[in-house]
């Protein structure tokens, strides 16, 4: 029969020591093997093998759904934080970041200019909030009075192939 291996794990080998001496200390004689390994195992922080065991033996967590490509291609502009880090040169790929952009903005509030500076320059990050707030207005996202003194987001629906790219985004902003 072949044996489980149950990889074991301490961020401080010291207190691991300390935890054995003193569970060493308080047997009458030398522990046995079972004994041993339930020390480990306490030492490691769980309260003795078998719940070690069942820590390991749980099945893994259900793999991340693969990405696909035309979303990975699109993803490479944006941070770990789900911030635009530079606009693309493809003017496809510019209207799918103004989509993950559009929905990172607050609902149901009208904004001046600089409140909506603001709110764009939180969801980018290479300094070009004037790009993206005009290009908002002229795609339809945003409406602004005649005097650019107010802005409110319109709600456009959004086309299905985008719900894989703004799920990613989303997904990294509440990260």
């Amino acid at each position: 029969m072949s044996r489980t291996h149950y990889p074991f794990y301490s961020s401080d080998i010291s207190s691991l020591a300390r935890s054995l001496k003193q569970q060493w200390a308080d047997q009458a004689q030398p522990p046995g093997h079972l004994q041993i390994l339930n020390m480990l195992a306490r030492a490691a922080g769980f309260q003795n093998f078998q719940h070690l065991r069942a820590e390991h033996d749980r099945p893994p967590a259900a793999e991340p759904v693969a990405v696909t490509a035309p979303t990975q291609r699109l993803l490479r502009h944006f941070d770990e934080r789900g911030r635009l880090i530079r606009w693309p040169k493809k003017f496809s790929e510019q209207r799918a970041c103004l989509w993950a952009l559009w929905a990172g903005l607050p609902r149901g509030e009208e904004w001046d200019e600089p409140a909506v500076n603001l709110a764009i320059r939180a969801l980018e990050a290479f300094g070009d909030h004037v790009l993206i707030r005009r290009e908002l207005v002229e795609g339809g996202w945003m409406g602004r009075t005649d005097d650019c003194r107010r802005y409110w987001l319109l709600a456009p629906e959004a086309p299905a192939e985008m719900a894989e790219m703004l799920a990613q985004i989303a997904q990294r902003r509440a990260a």
